[in-house]
């Protein structure tokens, strides 16, 4: 839940790295989020309005965070936020960008920022 609110308080902060362990987090709280709000969905708002309204506005109020949390977390592989764009290529650029996320983060600094893991490394050392 921690990860999850530091990636809202970030809501579009595009600059910067994310750990792995932060856009997980996050990506699990807003599957979570998103079936819970399915099944509201189903059961009540579809037969009201017609459509998925719970589930509509969750996605559009998280839509900026979640685009900031998978550009920050590009920047701690090491790659420019543009590869973002690579989701776009049916199939294949989701899949790609599923393993950008899951590779483990640039050790020190780099353009993008110092890394975020530095502290805890630093704890373990000393």
């Amino acid at each position: 839940m921690d990860q999850y609110l530091a990636v809202l308080k970030k809501y579009a902060q595009f600059d910067g790295r994310a750990r792995r362990k932060e856009f997980w987090m996050f990506v699990l709280f807003n599957v979570l989020v998103s079936v819970g709000l399915s099944v509201v969905d189903t059961i009540v708002t579809n037969r009201i309005v017609g459509f998925p309204l719970l589930g509509t506005i969750y996605s559009l109020a998280v839509l900026v965070p979640s685009i900031a949390v998978g550009v920050r977390r590009l920047h701690d592989t090491g790659r420019s936020g543009w590869f973002i764009l690579i989701g776009l290529i049916p199939c294949i650029g989701v899949i790609i960008l599923i393993v950008f996320y899951a590779e483990e983060g640039k050790f020190g600094s780099n353009q993008y920022g110092t890394d975020p893991k530095a502290g805890e490394r630093d704890a373990l050392a000393g």
